[in-house]
């Protein structure tokens, strides 16, 4: 019998990478909504499951597992098919830009998101123009990685982790902050990125994710504001 997961979500959230991942690998979970309208990420209930107060959150017969990277690490070697496995020599590559993804795309763009979490509010002009060049760049060494045939991390045949983690990021770095200019980042600066962003969200295991949270018809190459039939994004 196969173990059911209970994924803590917020539509749009980083919660759609793992959920994502979950229909692709084709395990059964069930959907608990953290309504961030109520501030339930804050709640005792939740931060008893991740006391980060971070979403998303998935119980699992382990245990609890949060932090992006973690989960789907996690997965892909619990399931298999979605990362290379611990003997695949492609396995080194695969963890760089996993942590890459997490600990400098994801991070810095979070910073740029909530600036008042990490500085004082005069300074957030500053940090987010810092920032801004910065994520620029992450994404410039990701856009060099998809022509190198001597990097395997992107393989359009087998979408992977990495790939689902990619094109959220594009997407979230084409609508948000919504109080800083829109071209921050601007995405046909990296034509091999939105060429398989364009085919990722034609996966069917997208298009399910795409439909219950209200993404939109194109969410990763041309994003709209999320407008989920439960939940919010914000």
């Amino acid at each position: 019998m196969k173990e059911n997961y209970k994924l803590h979500y917020a539509p749009d959230n980083a919660s759609m990478i793992v959920r994502i991942a979950l229909e692709m690998i084709g395990a059964p979970y069930d959907l608990e909504l953290v309504d961030r309208r109520q501030s339930q990420q804050r709640s005792p209930k939740y931060l008893s499951l991740n006391p980060l107060g971070m979403i998303p959150a998935l119980q699992t017969h382990d245990g609890v597992l949060f932090e992006t990277g973690a989960i789907l690490l996690w997965l892909a070697d619990r399931h298999g098919g979605v990362f290379p496995a611990q003997n695949d020599v492609a396995r080194a590559d695969g963890l760089k830009w996993l942590f890459f993804l997490s600990n400098s795309l994801h991070a810095n763009l979070r910073q740029m998101f909530y600036p008042e979490k990490f500085i004082a509010p005069e300074h957030a002009d500053a940090l987010r123009s810092g920032l801004a060049q910065r994520i620029r760049h992450d994404f410039a060494q990701l856009e060099c990685l998809v022509p190198d045939t001597s990097c395997v991390v992107f393989d359009d045949s087998a979408p992977s982790i990495l790939d689902i983690y990619v094109r959220a990021c594009l997407r979230w770095a084409q609508l948000y902050p919504s109080a800083y200019s829109k071209d921050w980042v601007e995405v046909q600066h990296y034509p091999n990125l939105l060429i398989l962003a364009k085919r990722l969200q034609a996966h069917p295991a997208v298009k399910v994710v795409q439909r219950e949270e209200g993404l939109g018809p194109t969410p990763f190459t041309q994003p709209t504001y999320a407008n989920p039939m439960i939940g919010s994004a914000t």
